[in-house]
């Protein structure tokens, strides 16, 4: 995992000095820690699926590029069978899995987001990032914080939202939860 943690910050640090910004002028740009965003483009921490949407979208490449290093080709649909899909960020206590990786210039990342049962018993942390995102629960129970409000979803259950507002999300019951979610 440390290698390919590396490479992503090798190939995020091509795409940031191709367009002559500083590390510290990009993390300001898009609201990232100034400190946190250097440990990620030094490969000492990994970038969140959150940091890595946001950078493909401010430098206009798909976010596949920056993970695997190949230019996404598929342009009339794409397939992506049960088990294949890439994982993008090792987060602990949740993994997303990338459902459309090898689509050409997508207008949504869609994953597949599985929290896991020790994130009942953490705080909820919270983010922000451009856009809007819709998540639709497939098995367990999700707390999601919208913005100061907590809304509890079950199977089938889905949230459509304003991502610039703080949200974050823990499983509930027990067990994981595994939804899915679309960032646009």
């Amino acid at each position: 995992m440390k290698e390919e943690v590396k490479e992503i910050a090798i190939r995020v640090r091509a795409l940031r000095e191709i367009e002559n910004i500083s590390a510290e002028a990009l993390a300001q740009e898009l609201g990232f820690d100034k400190a946190e965003y250097i440990s990620w483009e030094s490969g000492e921490k990994d970038f969140s699926v959150t940091a890595l949407v946001e950078i493909a979208a401010r430098f206009k490449v798909d976010l596949s590029e920056i993970i695997s290093g190949a230019t996404s080709k598929l342009k009339t649909f794409c397939v992506t069978r049960a088990g294949e899909a890439p994982e993008v960020s090792r987060r602990p206590m949740y993994g997303y899995w990338n459902l459309a990786y090898n689509f050409h210039r997508k207008r949504a990342e869609p994953f597949l987001v599985e929290a896991s049962v020790e994130t009942e018993n953490k705080p909820i942390s919270l983010n922000t990032h451009p856009g809007q995102e819709f998540n639709y629960v497939l098995d367990g129970r999700l707390l999601i914080s919208i913005s100061g409000h907590d809304i509890e979803l079950g199977p089938g259950d889905c949230v459509y939202y304003d991502s610039g507002e703080p949200h974050g999300m823990k499983a509930l019951g027990g067990q994981a939860a595994r939804f899915l979610a679309f960032v646009f």
